[in-house]
C-alpha cells in the first residue's frame, strides 16, 4: 500500500485531465471529426457522382453486354459452319437417299458418319449430340449410334417443323428437353438443318446438332458485374435461353422483366428496377444473326466508377481528410491511450507471474484512473493469495508424504516379528537376520528422508526390503524377481510409488492365488520416457474393476494408499500423459505401468533443493 501512496504523489499529465469521463473525452473529440469528414464528403459525392454513376455503369455494361453478344454469335457461326460441313457430306447424302444393294457399302458410309460424329463430340465437350434422320429406319443419333425414342413422333417436335419450315436456312431452337433419343433428357439448345435429297431435290431429311450449356454458360459468366450481377439471354418470343437461376425461373421463384426488356429498342437499351436486394440496371443487346437478346444485369452499389475526374476528386477529398484527422487523432489518442497502454504493460506482467513490477501509477480520476486502482488492489491480492496457496500445497504435499511414510501397518509390523521370533525358536539364524536387516531397511528408508523425490535406486531397494519380508513369511506362495536397466536407477522418482503397488499386486491378486504366486519388477528407458512395470499372476479384475480403479473411493493397496493418490502425485509432478496404465485379465494376473519423463533429473534436484530451503 505504500507503493500506491508513493505513486499518488507523481501524477502523470494528462491532456484530458479536465474531463471527469474517458467516454466524454473521446465522444466529444472523434464525433467532431466524424461529422465534419462526413458532411464535406457527403456535400461533394452525393451532387455530383449521383448521374455520374447510371452513367457510367450504363456504358460499361452496355459495352460488356455487346461484347457477349458478339462472342455468342461468332460461337453460333462456328457451330453452323461444323452443321454446313456435315450436310454437304457426301457420307450422309448416301447413307440417308440412296438405296444401296450392297451392304458392306451401306456399312461403309454409316461407319464414316460414325467416326466423324465421334471426332466432333471429343473435339467439342459442349456438344452432347448429333444427329440425321429421315425416317425411324434412316437415322444417326450420336456416334455411339444411340437408338430413337419410340414414345416420340419425330415429325410433331417444334423445332423440326420449324427447321422443314425454315427452307434450308439454319434453325437456333430455344432451351429445351431433348427427348428424341431413348433414355435420354438432355437440357440443349438445337442446331438444325434440312437436308436435300440428290435425286429429288426435295428436302426430305434433317440435321441437327445439340448444344448443351458449357460455353455458352462460360461466356456469360465470365463476364464481371460485380459479385451478384449476371448475365442472361432470350430468344424471340422472350422465352429463355440460358439464365444462371434457369431452374428458380421456371419454378416462379425468381422473376425477370422481359416485357420490359422486349420494348427495348438500340436508342433506349436500358432500364433500373428495383428488388428486395437493391437497385438493378438492366442493359440489352439483340443479335440480328441469332435473334436472341442478351441481357445484363448489374446491381448499382456494386459497380466501380472508372471515370477519372470523379476518381481526382474522391482521392484528394479522401485525402484531406485523412490528414487532417490524423493530425487531430494523433494528438487526442496519446493524450487518452497513455493510461490504458500502462495499464496494458501492467497486465503483461501479471500474465508473466511479474507481480513486484506490474503495480500501476496513478493517472486522472476518471475511468481509467479508477481501474488502475482496482488493478493495483487485485494485482496485490492475487499475489498474496498465490504465495498463500504454494505454502499451504508445500505444507499438505509435505503431511502427506509424512502420511505415507508412517502407514506401515501395526499388523504388518507385529506378523514380522512374529515371524522373526518363530524363525529364532526354529534356530534358522541366517533367516532372523536376513528378515530383521530387510525390516530395518525399510524402517530406515521410510523415515530418514523428507524428500519427495527420490533416486529410482532407492525406491527399488526399499520395495525389495518389502518384498524380502513377505517372501520369507510366504515360502511357499511368494516369489518375486527384479530385472530394472542400471541406466534408470540414478534418475528421480516420486516416493512411495513402487512398494504400495507391489502390496496392492500382493494382497489383492497373489493372497486369493492357490498355487505360488509370483511379482515382477522390470524397468527401462522407451524414447524419452522412463516405463517400470509391476506385474502379477495372480488372480487379476474384470472390465468393471479395471474401469473403476482410478475411483476415488477406491482403495487399491491394503496399506490405505490409493491407487488414485499415487496417480494424481505422479501427475502432479510429470503432467497428464505421465502416471499408471493397468492392463489386467480375469484369472490371468495384473500388469501395471509406471510412466515417467527420462529427462527430470536436473528438475527434480532443484525441486528438491528448493523444499529443503523451504524447510
Amino acid at each position: 500500500m505504500k507503493k500506491l501512496h508513493f505513486f499518488s504523489k507523481h501524477k502523470q499529465t494528462n491532456y484530458f485531465h479536465n474531463f471527469k469521463s474517458i467516454h466524454t473525452a473521446m465522444l466529444f473529440s472523434f464525433s467532431m471529426i466524424i461529422i465534419a469528414a462526413l458532411m464535406i464528403f457527403l456535400l461533394i459525392s452525393l451532387n455530383y457522382t449521383r448521374k455520374a454513376i447510371i452513367q457510367n455503369s450504363t456504358g460499361y455494361t452496355s459495352q460488356l453486354v455487346k461484347q457477349v453478344n458478339a462472342d455468342i454469335d461468332s460461337y453460333i457461326q462456328y457451330m453452323r459452319n461444323i452443321s454446313m460441313m456435315l450436310t454437304t457430306n457426301t457420307d450422309v447424302s448416301e447413307y440417308l437417299f440412296t438405296a444401296h444393294t450392297d451392304p458392306a457399302e451401306e456399312q461403309m458410309h454409316h461407319d464414316a458418319i460414325i467416326e466423324q460424329f465421334h471426332t466432333l463430340c471429343l473435339a467439342r465437350p459442349d456438344i452432347c449430340n448429333i444427329g440425321i434422320y429421315r425416317s425411324n429406319e434412316r437415322y444417326i443419333f450420336n456416334y455411339n449410334n444411340s437408338k430413337i425414342n419410340e414414345n416420340i413422333n419425330f415429325s410433331l417436335l417444334d423445332w423440326y417443323q420449324k427447321t422443314l419450315q425454315s427452307q434450308g436456312a439454319t434453325y437456333l431452337s430455344s432451351s429445351h428437353v431433348q427427348n428424341i433419343v431413348d433414355n435420354s433428357y438432355n437440357w440443349v439448345i438445337t442446331l438444325s438443318s434440312t437436308l436435300k435429297n440428290p435425286h429429288t431435290s426435295a428436302r426430305e431429311g434433317i440435321l441437327f446438332i445439340d448444344l448443351n450449356y458449357s460455353s455458352i454458360r462460360n461466356l456469360c459468366e465470365n463476364i464481371n458485374l460485380g459479385k451478384k450481377g449476371y448475365v442472361f439471354i432470350l430468344d424471340k418470343n422472350g422465352d429463355i435461353v440460358y439464365h444462371p437461376k434457369q431452374q428458380l425461373i421456371y419454378s416462379n421463384l425468381e422473376t425477370e422483366c422481359i416485357d420490359e426488356i422486349q420494348q427495348l429498342n438500340e436508342n433506349n437499351n436500358s432500364f433500373i428496377d428495383s428488388d428486395s436486394d437493391g437497385k438493378k440496371l438492366y442493359t440489352a443487346s439483340t443479335s440480328k444473326q441469332t435473334g436472341w437478346t442478351i441481357v445484363g444485369v448489374a446491381y448499382l452499389q456494386e459497380l466501380n466508377l472508372n471515370e477519372k475526374q470523379t476518381q481526382i476528386l474522391y482521392i484528394l477529398t479522401a485525402l484531406f481528410l485523412f490528414f487532417n484527422a490524423m493530425i487531430i487523432s494523433n494528438f487526442l489518442s496519446k493524450a487518452i491511450t497513455q493510461p490504458i497502454r500502462t495499464l496494458q504493460n501492467s497486465m503483461n506482467k501479471v500474465e508473466k507471474g511479474d507481480f513486484e513490477q506490474a503495480l500501476v501509477p496513478e493517472t486522472a480520476k476518471n475511468e481509467i484512473g479508477a481501474l488502475s486502482n482496482s488493478f493495483n488492489l487485485m494485482t496485490l491480492q492475487i499475489q498474496s493469495l498465490i504465495a498463500q496457496n504454494i505454502e499451504e500445497q508445500r505444507l499438505k504435499r509435505k503431511s502427506e508424504l509424512k502420511a505415507l511414510q508412517s502407514q506401515i501397518k501395526p499388523h504388518f509390523l507385529y506378523n514380522t516379528l512374529d515371524s522373526i521370533i518363530w524363525m529364532a525358536e526354529a534356530e534358522a539364524n541366517k533367516d532372523v537376520v536376513l528378515m530383521t536387516s530387510s525390516l530395518a531397511k525399510l524402517l530406515r528408508q521410510s523415515i530418514s528422508n523428507d524428500n519427495e523425490l527420490v533416486p529410482i535406486r532407492g525406491e527399488i531397494e526399499y520395495t525389495k526390503s518389502y518384498l524380502t519380508i513377505q517372501q520369507m513369511r510366504y515360502k511357499d506362495t511368494l516369489d518375486f524377481k527384479i530385472n530394472v536397466d542400471n541406466e534408470i536407477l540414478d534418475y528421480t522418482i516420486v516416493k512411495l510409488t513402487l512398494q504400495p503397488l507391489v502390496e496392492n499386486a500382493i494382497y489383492h491378486g497373489i493372497k486369493f492365488k492357490e498355487h505360488m504366486g509370483t511379482v515382477r519388477i522390470g524397468g527401462s528407458i522407451m524414447g524419452e520416457d522412463i516405463i517400470i512395470t509391476i506385474s502379477d499372476n495372480g488372480i487379476g479384475m474384470n472390465s468393471e474393476q479395471l474401469k473403476h480403479i482410478f475411483d476415488n473411493k477406491h482403495k487399491s493397496s491394503s496399506s490405505g494408499v490409493g491407487i488414485n493418490n499415487i496417480q494424481e502425485r505422479l501427475q502432479l509432478y510429470y503432467g497428464e500423459r505421465y502416471g499408471l496404465i493397468f492392463e489386467s485379465y480375469e484369472n490371468n494376473g495384473t500388469t501395471v505401468y509406471v510412466r515417467i519423463p527420462a529427462n527430470n533429473t536436473e528438475t527434480f534436484n532443484l525441486y528438491t533443493k528448493e523444499e529443503n530451503n523451504n524447510e
